[in-house]
């Protein structure tokens, strides 16, 4: 069991900054492939970025590919996602999850969710 608690969303303005945290429990982190996903009212879940368990690989969407930027740091337990030149179609309520196996992409993949934190971007 894997309990995953998301903070650093809010409000900012359009061309703003934000940086997203998810710290997991349990002493597996390192061992596991890690992602984003965000939900708009209306829309289905949708994928943002993954790492891979060791942070030597990474995988976004091209929406956001070339301003945001996903990490991790294994001793510290913690993913995040660093969040550049946001528009207010990245607003959303953001999610990180834990890749259970195949494919990084599809959010059934993932076995694991946090509650999510809501970024908002105003125009």
């Amino acid at each position: 069991q894997v309990q995953l608690i998301e903070s650093g969303g809010g409000l900012v303005q359009a061309g703003g900054s934000l940086t997203l945290s998810c710290r997991a429990s349990g002493r597996t982190f390192s061992t596991y492939g890690m992602g984003w996903f965000r939900q708009a009212p209306g829309k289905e879940r949708e994928f943002v970025a993954a790492i891979s368990s060791s942070g030597g690989s990474t995988y976004y969407a091209d929406s956001v590919k070339g301003r945001f930027t996903i990490s991790r740091d294994n001793t510290k337990n913690t993913l995040y996602l660093e969040m550049n030149s946001l528009r207010p179609e990245d607003t959303a309520v953001y999610y990180c999850g834990v890749r259970d196996s195949g494919s990084y992409y599809a959010n059934t993949r993932y076995r694991y969710w946090g509650q999510g934190t809501q970024v908002t971007v105003s125009s």
